[in-house]
């Protein structure tokens, strides 16, 4: 009884993990979701939090979040995220890039906004955002669990402006590592 329980199991795990819809990274979309505002046509300033399943087997239990910022007028918006292989490539985690579409999906997965605001509001924290930014304690490390992680990041600038009023999904794990 207890061997065929222990088929069972691997021919469950294998199911589950053939069930995953980004098996290739390098395949996966990175496309638009369509839920951020177009910087060229929208010119007030903006901040957003997006939160995506994470990659292959993790998103069943956890997400990737990641902030973006635009000053007034300007065409693309600044992301700040995370990532751990760059950590593996000797580079740090924290990566900045522009972009005119900061709500991609995460390799496969759709977005979620977490957090928007817009104009005056923006405009007043994003140099609050950019400073906490520039002091990430963990900017070069990353480890999946505890933290710090993806999670942690979005999580850590929140602390420092809380202005953002930033609630990080529950399945940001990793977020409770910047307390």
């Amino acid at each position: 009884m207890r061997q065929k329980m222990k088929v069972l199991a691997i021919i469950a795990l294998v199911i589950l993990l053939g069930a995953c819809s980004n098996k290739d990274w390098r395949t996966a979309s990175r496309e638009s979701a369509g839920l951020a505002l177009n910087p060229v046509t929208d010119t007030q300033a903006s901040i957003e939090v997006y939160a995506a399943d994470a990659f292959s087997w993790r998103g069943w239990f956890a997400v990737h979040t990641w902030l973006a910022v635009k000053q007034e007028n300007d065409p693309e918006y600044t992301v700040y995220e995370v990532v751990g292989w760059r950590v593996n490539s000797g580079l740090p985690a924290l990566r900045e890039y522009q972009t005119a579409t900061p709500d991609r999906f995460w390799y496969g997965a759709k977005p979620d906004k977490v957090l928007s605001i817009q104009g005056d509001k923006a405009a007043q924290l994003i140099p609050k955002i950019t400073d906490a930014v520039k002091r990430y304690p963990w900017a070069d490390e990353y480890t999946l669990f505890p933290g710090p992680n993806s999670n942690t990041f979005p999580a850590w600038v929140g602390l420092q402006v809380p202005e953002l009023e930033l609630d990080m999904p529950l399945r940001a794990i990793g977020s409770g590592y910047a307390d």
